[in-house]
């Protein structure tokens, strides 16, 4: 699966870029029709703890599209967070496909 990384706002290490692509990666267990991935993380300007904002949007077959948006202290805890909801997407999206 490609998996592309920006960051707004601030350069990402190569350490958040990595853990990024792993967990992304740990999609295609629970779905292998995966296409690709695109990460945006941002750095909110509010004066909020949790100003960490990950962005994720899954391509799947059909021209089909799955996104999640979190926002969390930790850009690890947002990633986290938004491939949990994606987990749950491809559950219902892989539902639907064998339901056709």
């Amino acid at each position: 699966m490609d998996v592309k990384v920006q960051s707004v706002h601030f350069k990402a290490d190569q350490k958040l870029i990595d853990f990024c692509e792993k967990r992304i990666s740990k999609l295609d267990l629970f779905f292998e029709g995966v296409i690709g991935s695109e990460v945006i993380l941002k750095l909110e300007k509010d004066e909020d703890q949790e100003n960490k904002v990950a962005e994720i949007k899954l391509s799947v077959p059909a021209n089909e599209y799955l996104f999640a948006k979190k926002q969390a202290k930790t850009f690890e805890e947002a990633v986290d967070l938004a491939v949990d909801a994606l987990r749950k997407q491809l559950d219902k999206y892989k539902m639907k496909v064998k339901s056709k």
